[in-house]
């Protein structure tokens, strides 16, 4: 059932814009510089690949946030899933002299860019299988946000 509230414009509702595989493809390719160059990083902290294997899945656990619905699933994901919180966590650990941060904000930023890598971006509110990178399963790419 569809509204004509403001939030609905938002969703992703239409085809692609014709020229949209070149765009997803610098976004994956950026995907996969976070990933290379925070695993080059991690690897000069020193910090042990366990620790690294251990807590790369940890990010996913927001996707328990679906539990409350797919707009708090969206947000929580979203929230965990973009670089913004791993690059304050990154810079609290130059600026407060705290070193043992620097490993899990690298940890976060390689979660995040092998994620995008992948395919999965960031979520839209109307489910788990919309997001900025296209839809995920069958229909891949079929529909995204309008530009």
């Amino acid at each position: 059932m569809a509204t004509n509230s403001p939030a609905n414009d938002l969703l992703p509702s239409r085809p692609a814009p014709t020229g949209a595989a070149p765009v997803l493809i610098l976004l994956r390719l950026e995907g996969l510089a976070a990933a290379a160059l925070s695993a080059a990083f991690y690897a000069r902290t020193g910090a042990s690949w366990w620790l690294f294997a251990a807590l790369w899945i940890a990010p996913d656990l927001s996707m328990l946030g679906y539990l409350a619905g797919p707009c708090w699933g969206a947000r929580v994901y979203n929230a965990v899933h973009t670089y913004v919180l791993p690059a304050v966590l990154g810079l609290s650990a130059f600026l407060l002299h705290a070193h043992a941060l620097l490993p899990v904000a690298l940890i976060w930023i390689n979660h995040i860019g092998v994620d995008r890598l992948l395919g999965y971006g960031l979520k839209y509110t109307n489910g788990f299988g919309w997001t900025h990178l296209g839809t995920l399963g069958k229909r891949r790419g079929a529909a995204t946000p309008a530009s």
